[in-house]
């Protein structure tokens, strides 16, 4: 792919990932250009100080709503490439307001669907989450419909239309807007760190990661995979430990909406995927693709029977240290002299 011909637009661009994914094309890619769609002025105001318009002339910011079917086939005019990154994400946010997370995080994504095959766009990567396999609360779930969506999408593109649609689904995302880990940070002064259940882990990523992963797969994406990237797990109270080792833990219970474990592919989804060395292709069978074919094309070798890839047996797992490391935290650092760093 060439890059500096494509435009790329990307929805929720404001968000962590967003601007995360916006200085990686613009530094290590250039393309031809890049969009920001998403709705808040404010976070595109500061968009345009990290991004200034003399460093970086190829850089477009649209005001919109994925909910917003006409605003979108505007944006989406000569758009080559999608990277859907918008959704209502918290849960407890979508448990109390089910109908606006299905509003954006599934309507949504039909009109992002319906636009990038009216306007040719090429690719199409949305973005998901591993709580959207067997799912007990209702981002979960209106994530699952989404990645069921992106994936029946190509089969409305017919013979004429170009478009392709795939999914990425991964975890939590260290250190990002919203995440348990400037929460606990923001909470360490007193002395006591909520943890709703001393087992619970969680899968978990860096925003490099997880950017980098979208457009390796961007490169290679047939159409209709979801693809899962191997990651480590680690246990909410190491983690806790790691950022807050003078504190006290304070159990408090399971969230409703919450799981002990998360798990990524379910036993169910692991008779049609495909394990390659760092990722997996989970592939759809309901379209009509033939799983040996894509073997035969791409590689990788088949899942065992009743395979899951769930957090709590997952064979990586990340220690305090390997995620001080990520945090940019050296071992003898304190987290005030980290802070004091920052300002």
């Amino acid at each position: 792919m060439k890059w500096q011909d494509q435009v790329v637009l990307i929805t929720g661009g404001t968000g962590s990932f967003g601007k995360k994914m916006t200085q990686i094309l613009l530094t290590r890619y250039a393309p031809k250009k890049v969009i920001i769609f998403s709705r808040d002025e404010l976070k595109q105001h500061e968009m345009r100080q990290q991004f200034s318009e003399e460093e970086y002339d190829n850089v477009r910011y649209f005001i919109g709503d994925v909910r917003d079917r006409d605003r979108l086939y505007r944006a989406l005019d000569g758009v080559d490439i999608v990277i859907h990154a918008a959704a209502l994400k918290q849960v407890p946010t979508a448990e109390y307001n089910p109908l606006e997370t299905i509003r954006t995080n599934v309507f949504g994504a039909a009109n992002v669907i319906d636009a990038a095959i009216d306007c040719n766009v090429k690719s199409v990567m949305a973005l998901s989450t591993d709580k959207a396999a067997n799912p007990i609360n209702l981002y979960g779930a209106s994530k699952l419909c989404s990645d069921k969506l992106f994936v029946a999408g190509n089969s409305y593109v017919g013979a004429v239309r170009r478009t392709r649609f795939s999914v990425v689904r991964y975890g939590n995302v260290v250190g990002s807007r919203g995440s348990v880990v400037p929460f606990f940070l923001k909470m360490r002064h007193t002395g006591c760190l909520p943890i709703t259940d001393k087992r619970m882990t969680r899968f978990w990523i860096t925003l490099q990661h997880g950017v980098d992963f979208v457009l390796e797969r961007l490169q290679d994406m047939e159409g209709g995979e979801i693809f899962v990237p191997k990651i480590p797990s680690m246990r909410l109270v190491d983690l806790a430990k790691a950022l807050a080792p003078e504190c006290k833990l304070v159990e408090i219970g399971i969230r409703p909406g919450e799981k002990l474990h998360e798990v990524m592919i379910s036993a169910d989804d692991a008779r049609n995927c495909l394990e390659f060395d760092d990722y997996y292709a989970i592939l759809p069978v309901q379209l009509g693709m033939c799983p040996k074919a894509y073997q035969a094309r791409k590689g990788g070798r088949f899942c065992s029977e009743g395979y899951c890839y769930s957090s709590d047996t997952n064979t990586w797992w990340l220690s305090p240290a390997e995620l001080r490391t990520m945090l940019g935290l050296n071992e003898e650092d304190t987290l005030q002299e980290k802070d004091r760093k920052a300002a």
